[in-house]
């Protein structure tokens, strides 16, 4: 029997460390993967079609949301972001695990077409911590830390509706418990 792999969606506040620990377990596990998603925003410096992103028309986006081509979309800056089903579908049905980083609604979004997602909340051990990280990236303003500290406080409130909680107080450790949660999903 060929096994399916896993659908994650992973939230965390700004500075929880989301990208650190998806970006360590994928670098050591290639079942892992983001799926390729569909944007009407302007392709960066060396981004390519198909690759980093499908870069399509504001009317050929919303054409896929009526078609029900997407697990979720959101608008983000004025520019639309969607995953696309044909994308996740291709990675688990070759027994890939593949991670969607979202936000809660984005999470919700997607528990409501694919219930059977499993979805991982990452956070600091504390506000203070996660203050410290925010601050030690550098490139804010006091107004936009505020503003990232307001939503991480909302965010938590939410953290209870996620399968998982991992807090990420020591990096290895956190790294870990995110490898034992795909292996535990790969053995179901």
């Amino acid at each position: 029997m060929m096994r399916t792999g896993n659908l994650c969606v992973v939230s965390a506040p700004s500075g929880g460390g989301k990208d650190t620990i998806i970006g360590a377990v994928m670098e050591f596990d290639d079942r892992v993967v983001h799926p390729v998603s569909v944007t009407t925003r302007q392709p960066r410096n060396k981004e390519k079609d198909g690759t980093h992103y499908w870069f399509v028309s504001v009317a050929e986006f919303k054409r896929k949301i009526e078609e029900g081509q997407f697990v979720e979309w959101a608008d983000v800056h004025g520019n639309l972001y969607g995953t696309p089903h044909s994308e996740v579908d291709k990675h688990v049905s070759a027994g890939r695990d593949v991670v969607l980083e979202l936000d809660i609604q984005g999470m919700r979004s997607v528990k409501a077409v694919e219930p059977t997602a499993t979805t991982i909340f990452i956070m600091a051990p504390s506000l203070e911590v996660l203050e410290e990280r925010i601050r030690g990236r550098g490139g804010l303003d006091e107004g936009q830390i505020a503003t990232r500290l307001r939503n991480a406080e909302v965010e938590l409130q939410a953290k209870n509706e996620y399968d998982y909680v991992i807090v990420n107080d020591i990096l290895e450790d956190a790294v870990n418990e995110f490898k034992q949660i795909l292996e535990q999903l790969r053995q179901n």
